[in-house]
């Protein structure tokens, strides 16, 4: 197998400014296609809640909108495709947004197992944590509950926020450059998961920061999903922005074989 290790550039917290810029530049240049790659997640958005409000668990809204930062770097990849295309200077198409899956390396479906089983263990133990604070009550979906902060609710979101953090920053480790890398096949699996971890954590600072405003926006556009629409593809466009200014493309791209052993 054909040992392709980057060393990443040095981030700054500038480099985020200039990667949300570069995404709003971006999704301004794709607005037709962004929007309704994101509407796909919006009306999947609309049918959970409408479901969690119709049982009466409306609190349980807040740990599958944090869940979605644990499938966010595999449900993203196919922004990453519609901005390398503009990159290129081609005019994507939604298909092309979703032929990135059909096409997408072996390497890349085992993070998104990593990313899924993670998602699972995070609802489960927010469901477990929701029956010991909350209980039966019955919660409509609505932002009433928002403004109560009963002792019980504030519980639920104080605790379920600390066990989400921890699994949020360990696939945010994980995937947050390994998922490109794969998806561009510039490394194979391990070495793409490892450059991650290192890159994260050697940009500690600036990978918290950017980590937070991510989460933050989509969480809150999650639960006003009208937003998804608009936030959705410039903090994606943003994160393969990010990504570029960390491994630029004056390394050379070759193809590897994701699952072979080193």
């Amino acid at each position: 197998m054909t040992d392709l290790r980057l060393a990443s550039a040095r981030l700054s917290l500038g480099d985020i400014a200039d990667a949300i810029r570069v995404g709003r530049l971006t999704f301004f240049a794709l607005p037709a296609v962004s929007m309704a790659y994101a509407a796909v997640f919006a009306v999947l958005g609309l049918i959970l809640l409408t479901v969690i409000g119709l049982l009466g668990v409306s609190p349980l809204a807040l740990p599958f909108a944090g869940g979605f930062m644990l499938l966010g770097p595999i449900l993203l990849t196919g922004y990453f495709e519609l901005g390398a295309q503009h990159e290129r200077g081609a005019k994507p198409q939604l298909r092309d947004a979703f032929d990135a899956f059909a096409t997408a390396p072996p390497g890349l479906w085992l993070v998104a197992m990593l990313c899924a089983f993670l998602f699972l263990i995070w609802i489960t133990d927010a469901g477990v944590l929701y029956s010991f604070t909350i209980g039966g009550e019955h919660l409509g979906y609505s932002f009433a509950w928002l403004s109560e902060r009963s002792d019980k609710l504030l519980a639920f979101v104080l605790w379920g926020s600390l066990m989400g953090s921890a699994l949020a920053y360990l696939i945010f480790a994980v995937s947050a450059f390994s998922v490109p890398l794969i998806y561009e096949r510039r490394m194979g699996l391990v070495q793409a998961v490892s450059t991650s971890v290192v890159t994260v954590l050697g940009n500690f600072v600036v990978c918290i920061v950017w980590g937070i405003t991510l989460s933050s926006v989509i969480l809150l556009s999650i639960l006003v999903l009208p937003l998804l629409l608009i936030t959705l593809p410039i903090m994606s466009y943003a994160s393969f922005a990010l990504y570029r200014k960390a491994f630029p493309l004056e390394h050379p791209i070759s193809p590897v074989d994701d699952v072979a052993p080193e």
